[in-house]
């Protein structure tokens, strides 16, 4: 569990389109930045409640949970 407020992890939006999971989260949580990225991207390692990486396959679908970090 974190301290962030809101809505944290997006299971739902799994095979689902990148770009609709972005919209889906930002509106579920305004206090948080969505954006899509390629799966297996290199990433920073730090921790932010305003942040969630939405991770897509090459065709746009995401494949991992949405989750704040």
């Amino acid at each position: 569990m974190t301290d962030c407020e809101g809505k944290s992890s997006w299971p739902e939006l799994v095979r689902q389109r990148g770009e609709d999971a972005v919209v889906t989260i930002e509106r579920e949580n305004p206090r948080v930045d969505a954006f899509v990225i390629l799966d297996g991207s290199p990433v920073t390692a730090d921790f932010r409640c305003d942040r969630v990486r939405v991770r897509v396959n090459s065709r746009g679908i995401v494949v991992r949970t949405p989750s704040i970090g």
